[in-house]
């Protein structure tokens, strides 16, 4: 799914135009971006969580040059999914 098919999804479900659901949809993601910019914790009962969690400085490998090469400390958004989105999840067999 992408953007644009949420976007049609809240058009079929309300009265509102494409532009309209457009409009929405923009600005819930952009109040996430905020959020996460700020560090802070995005709950979404129901759906999951998100927060940024610092990743750690270490050494990796360039494997078309053969060298270690060092990773420097950055932050990373990290995803834990709700109860009721894990319960109507397919299950990985």
């Amino acid at each position: 799914m992408i953007k644009n098919d949420i976007v049609l999804a809240i058009e079929k479900k309300t009265d509102f135009s494409a532009a309209k659901s457009l409009e929405i949809v923009e600005a819930i993601l952009k109040a996430l971006k905020d959020a996460l910019a700020d560090n802070s914790k995005v709950e979404i009962r129901g759906f999951g969580s998100f927060r940024v969690v610092a990743k750690k400085t270490g050494y990796g490998r360039d494997i078309r040059r053969q060298k270690q090469i060092h990773i420097t400390q950055g932050k990373r958004i990290k995803f834990r999914c709700g109860q009721e989105l894990k319960t109507i999840a397919p299950k990985s067999e």
